[in-house]
């Protein structure tokens, strides 16, 4: 009999509570793609004994007191080949909504990643990415297809969404809501470094063992170098500055799609020139008339437009 334990919140941090008490090696196999962990982190699968040490160690199980193991909050969010499997990991899978047109009204597809994180999030970054609309360009008599958003941006802002999410905020999880103009990212919680100094603050998570274990996974670096690229790459992609916002329960990052100078509002033009600004101070370089200009791509003869 499979029972989950309710653990006290005040004194445990989520990734410790245990999500599945007592369970044996069959209910674990079923429950969990625990091979995949050492698939990721390039180690020899074990077996018996060593297993269960090293899976504990890892802290993706727990050793019971009075015996017996329990599947811990981390190892089900990771690994679990169904979130549905874990009454308190129900809400916490990955929801993607596509809208027609740039609000909530017409929603006309949605699907939800139910694997747990580590095994799905190569699938929910390729997914989103096919969503994403693209322009069609002609060279050459040669038709390709170009992408309006980066992928690196894409990857960073859904990782970060994952990892940062507060799971103590219950009936809500982490979303992707892609509209006409712009992809948003949603995770519960609120984030612990103020969005101002996202570029030049050190990192800082809830979920330090989550943030842990994707890094040494390569899924992240841990280093506060997502958020940096996210902005990089949507220079190059000339996107307006990217927006993050904090709601009462609630951290969302904003991508807009490509726009040219006149078509971005005062808000826009503020925000992407103090993120250039930023990125340009923490590679200890300034700021000037010609990289606003690359920035924004005017022209060297109007040079007044960009002061």
């Amino acid at each position: 009999m499979i029972k989950k334990k309710n653990m006290d919140k005040e004194k445990i941090k989520f990734e410790e509570g245990i999500a599945i008490e007592r369970v044996d090696e069959s209910d674990l196999f079923r429950l969990l793609d625990y091979p995949k962990y050492f698939d990721l982190m390039q180690f020899p699968l074990p077996s018996g004994r060593e297993l269960i040490n090293k899976l504990s160690g890892a802290g993706i199980i727990a050793k019971m007191s009075g015996g017996g193991i329990g599947i811990t909050n981390l190892g089900a969010v990771l690994f679990a080949k169904d979130l549905n499997d874990f009454d308190g990991l129900v809400r916490k899978a990955v929801r993607v909504i596509v809208y027609d047109g740039k609000g909530r009204t017409r929603g006309i597809k949605e699907q939800e990643e139910t694997l747990g994180y580590a095994l799905g999030l190569d699938g929910l970054i390729e997914y989103v990415s096919n969503e994403l609309p693209a322009r069609e360009e002609i060279k050459n008599a040669f038709r390709r297809s170009i992408k309006l958003y980066p992928d690196i941006a894409i990857r960073e802002l859904a990782t970060n969404m994952l990892i940062h999410q507060d799971f103590s905020v219950t009936g809500t999880g982490p979303k992707v809501e892609i509209f006409d103009g712009r992809v948003e990212f949603t995770n519960p919680g609120h984030p612990l470094v103020d969005p101002l100094r996202f570029v030049d603050e050190n990192p800082k998570s809830l979920n330090e063992k989550l943030a842990r274990i994707m890094r040494m996974m390569n899924f992240c670096e841990e280093r506060g170098s997502g958020i940096d690229k996210t902005i990089e790459e949507s220079e190059r992609f000339h996107l307006p500055g990217v927006e993050f916002v904090v709601g009462s329960h609630s951290f969302k990052a904003i991508l807009y799609a490509p726009k040219k100078l006149n078509e971005m509002s005062r808000d826009e033009k503020v925000r992407a020139c103090y993120q250039h600004c930023c990125l340009r101070h923490v590679s200890q370089e300034k700021m000037t008339n010609r990289s606003l200009r690359e920035r924004f791509q005017i022209d060297g003869k109007n040079s007044a437009q960009a002061s």
